[in-house]
């Protein structure tokens, strides 16, 4: 006889986790706890501080990919949460994906998706309130794809006027794109700051963009270039 499933993390508690610095993982893709994370040194992007390599520039200028904000959150966690060669295991477990689904259909986490044709080829996912957002992780098939979609998070959360992107732990690909490391402690400051901005939720940020880019005449792309290229 099989036990019971684990009921989803309540919604509320995640996001009270969140705005205090904490968050969920899991050993295993298939166990059913959860135990919680307060890391001493935090990863962070600045938001002025976002590398635009040439090759990425490119990519975007190029319109390689077409990219969409909230238009495929499950099959986005569930790619983050996929094996892969270099990580056969994930953190991302059925419990912590489905309290994450719960917490999407309350509009507190966001996606942002990239893809060819109608092929879903990259993403990332994470939670956002006030004018934070914190990265949970991303996923990518081709090329650049997750890069280009980091892009367009660092455009669409200065477009609304966020302040504080988080990434949880550094990796050598994050701290490539202008990734910093920081003490938990000025994290809780920068995070207790930025929380109160009252920034416009991403998808919100995301709708605005497109309708300038319509209004402009211009694919959305070249207005996320402009955004990226005024800062790097």
């Amino acid at each position: 006889m099989h036990a019971p499933a684990s009921p989803p993390i309540p919604t509320d508690l995640l996001l009270l986790a969140y705005r205090n610095g904490i968050f969920p993982m899991a050993d295993s893709r298939e166990d059913t706890e959860v135990f919680w994370v307060e890391p001493r040194r935090r990863a962070i992007l600045p938001l002025d501080g976002f590398r635009l390599s040439r090759s990425l520039a490119k990519t975007v200028r190029r319109d390689r990919f077409r990219v969409t904000c909230n238009a495929a959150f499950d099959e986005t966690i569930a790619a983050c949460a996929a094996p892969r060669p270099d990580h056969p295991e994930s953190w991302i477990s059925g419990r912590i994906a489905t309290s994450y689904r719960a917490l999407h259909a309350e509009g507190h986490a966001h996606s942002i998706e990239c893809w060819e044709g109608e092929e879903l080829v990259g993403g990332l996912y994470g939670v956002g309130f006030g004018g934070v957002f914190c990265g949970e992780s991303m996923f990518s098939r081709r090329t650049d794809a997750s890069k280009v979609a980091l892009a367009w998070l660092v455009a669409l959360m200065r477009r609304g006027g966020a302040r504080l992107l988080d990434c949880q732990f550094m990796t050598e690909h994050l701290a490539s794109m202008g990734a910093v490391e920081i003490a938990q402690a000025r994290y809780v400051a920068l995070l207790g700051d930025a929380s109160g901005a009252g920034a416009d939720p991403l998808p919100s940020a995301f709708a605005s963009l497109l309708s300038d880019a319509d209004a402009a005449g211009l694919p959305p792309s070249k207005l996320i270039l402009q955004s990226l290229i005024h800062t790097s």
